[in-house]
């Protein structure tokens, strides 16, 4: 029994230090590196708010980096499924005291995790998701293009970087070469520097919906 016990006197005692370093962990063998592990993980599902930042601190020092990262897509997924909820329901920005209420962070959190989110390794990560998907946005606004949808195909345009955007009222009175869909003009410049593939989509637009 005594050898049963030993263990977890050992990590007990560890948990017990203000500030938990790798020096700190040196003598632990595999087993008991896990059962801190599992410990760790035990303790921090169950805290909130300051307690919950207060632990995190402890332990920063022998925490993976895979883990930080781990902690810091958990507390966004918190974060922006509260925003979200909160903007539904009220239609405006909840302030960051109610965000930590509803998500169980502290306050402290919520505004260090807006305040630095943009340098974050892990949203310049979630920004590259996104741009790896936008094909697939402008795919769906070009088959809306071809079905006939106008602002679709204006939306397309400016999406390749075709158009350009004419003020409300501007009256062009010279004899130039464009065409022109309600404010937004396509000219033959904009053409010129479009490629091979995009002047065939642009020409399966007008084939396409062409009078018979």
């Amino acid at each position: 029994m005594p050898n049963l016990t030993a263990p977890a006197a050992k990590i007990n005692r560890l948990l017990a230090l203000e500030k938990i370093t790798a020096k700190d962990i040196e003598g632990l063998n595999p087993a008991e590196l896990e059962q801190l592990g599992k410990t760790t993980t035990q303790t921090l599902a169950q805290l909130t708010g300051v307690e919950r930042d207060n632990f995190l601190d402890k332990i920063d020092l022998i925490v993976p980096a895979s883990i930080k990262s781990d902690i810091w897509e958990y507390n966004h997924s918190l974060i922006n499924s509260a925003v979200s909820r909160y903007m539904r329901e009220n239609g405006v920005m909840p302030a960051k005291n109610v965000i930590a209420r509803q998500t169980g962070l502290s306050r402290q959190t919520v505004a260090k995790h807006f305040s630095a989110y943009k340098r974050h390794p892990e949203f310049t990560a979630e920004m590259e998701q996104f741009k790896f998907m936008a094909p697939n946005v402008l795919a769906n606004v070009f088959k809306y293009a071809l079905n006939g949808d106008m602002r679709a195909a204006r939306l397309y345009f400016q999406m390749v970087g075709a158009t350009q955007a004419q003020p409300a009222g501007t009256v062009i009175n010279e004899q130039n070469n464009y065409i022109q869909i309600n404010n937004t003009k396509l000219s033959q410049q904009n053409l010129e520097q479009l490629s091979a593939e995009q002047l065939n989509q642009i020409e399966n637009i007008i084939t396409n919906n062409s009078p018979k």
